[in-house]
């Protein structure tokens, strides 16, 4: 299910001459951009180095989640699950959408404390958010008793497959009118009179007033090319799913130690959070002064390493655009699983979900979540660069809100109003002195 440089192209449209915007990355934000602007009747163009979905996009946990957003995300998360409610029905393919609710389970009193801080923001909402107590969790999720001081817990949020999904809507995207060209690195972006007038690709130029940098952790290292400065940071976060397997709880659920979801093929996803590894490498000398709030303790706790050969880790910085790009020499980012992470799931389901103790792991594998320093996206136009926008840095909470964001960066695009106030995702806030203050996430 896991997608590599091997896995054979699926989306194979010629390279045009010319296009009225280019999309730079095939990952769930791309193409959810993608799908807003080809309903409009736009000439879109999404390039992708390796795989649509190759890399975070279909590695992620499945969730589609209002609960525990940063409140200034809420909002689009709010609009991207009904989006993600009509799609099925909107594209003529299913992509695993349910709503079978999302919950934070607390093994003490102290955790359900801090978990309750968040009804403030759904109250504000008028979430279907509340607290469970114990008994509830324990009529919820079957397994012994007494095993939680009680949960946060909202039953409209939903799941979704993520190998499934993004594709099948990227091929909503062709019927659309589209073109999507897999294998296509994309090397620079020009720009005439302090505007984009096309993209430079491996395989020749392509004219376009209109240039979307959605290229998830690879983000940082071509506007670096283009003189510009992203701090991002990649994390690798490790996943695994099981067989098919008896009915424990039908949504998503996370635990001390423990993530847990249903599948649509009856088995479950499994994640140990708080497992988010950073390898050291070139960028992280750049950028990692920027990250002291989020390494000092934020939601989103990040381990540094410095034992890894990751592919890409010493990626070279510069290059021409008429010579091969880093994007060429790694298609795909396809991390090892950390085997320690793999053995604490094991321990985990042993001790909190007795009934899938013996369960196959079926796959295990590893994707690396981009993240910024206040872990929340960039979603903005390039002051100074017109026609160049920016939709990255979602730090892990990207699928969900994929297609609200992909209709926020249609309308900017556009011209028109993006439906929210974008201010906190402004891509300046990292060079105007702004203070660096990490959301909330998982």
């Amino acid at each position: 299910m896991i997608l590599s440089d091997r896995s054979p192209p699926s989306f194979r449209d010629e390279l045009p001459g010319s296009a009225d915007v280019v999309v730079v990355g095939g990952g769930v934000i791309g193409v959810s951009t993608a799908w807003f602007l080809a309903r409009r009747g736009v000439d879109v163009l999404v390039l992708e180095k390796g795989r649509v979905a190759g890399e975070q996009s279909s590695r992620n946990w499945g969730w589609i989640r209002k609960q525990g957003r940063d409140p200034d995300e809420l909002p689009i998360a709010m609009e991207s699950q009904e989006i993600w409610a009509g799609l099925d029905a909107e594209i003529g393919e299913d992509v695993g959408f349910a709503r079978r609710g999302i919950a934070y389970l607390a093994d003490t009193e102290e955790q359900l404390a801090r978990h309750a801080q968040w009804l403030d923001v759904a109250e504000q909402h008028q979430l279907d958010t509340r607290l469970l107590t114990g008994p509830e969790v324990d009529a919820l999720i079957q397994g012994p008793p007494g095993r939680y001081a009680g949960a946060l817990y909202t039953p409209s949020d939903a799941r979704a497959e993520p190998f499934v999904a993004v594709p099948a809507l990227a091929r909503a995207v062709q019927r659309a009118g589209g073109r999507i060209v897999e294998d296509c690195a994309v090397r620079g972006v020009e720009f005439q009179g302090g505007a984009v007038s096309g993209v430079v690709t491996e395989r020749g130029k392509v004219r376009a007033s209109v240039a979307v940098c959605a290229g998830g952790a690879w983000s940082s290292l071509l506007l670096r090319h283009l003189g510009l400065d992203l701090p991002q940071l990649t994390v690798r976060a490790t996943v695994a799913r099981t067989a098919p397997a008896p009915d424990i709880f039908d949504g998503g659920a996370s635990a001390p130690g423990l993530g847990f979801r249903r599948r649509a093929d009856g088995g479950y996803t499994l994640a140990f959070p708080g497992s988010n590894e950073h390898f050291v490498g070139l960028d992280s000398f750049r950028y990692l002064p920027r990250f002291a709030r989020t390494l000092a303790g934020s939601a989103r706790g990040i381990r540094l390493r410095f034992d890894d050969d990751l592919p890409g880790r010493m990626t070279p910085q510069r290059w021409t655009d008429d010579r091969e790009s880093p994007f060429e020499r790694a298609r795909v980012l396809n991390p090892r699983p950390s085997a320690p992470a793999l053995l604490r799931i094991r321990e985990a389901v042993a001790r909190r979900l007795p009934a899938l103790d013996r369960l196959r792991l079926v796959e295990a594998w590893a994707g690396m979540i981009d993240v910024t320093p206040d872990v929340v996206p960039v979603m903005d136009e390039v002051e100074g660069r017109r026609g160049l926008f920016v939709a990255t840095g979602f730090s892990g909470h990207g699928f969900g809100i994929g297609p609200g964001a992909g209709k926020v960066m249609a309308n900017l695009v556009l011209g028109e109003s993006p439906g929210h106030d974008l201010s906190r995702f402004r891509f300046s806030r990292f060079t105007d002195g702004t203070p660096m203050r990490p959301g909330p996430g998982l």
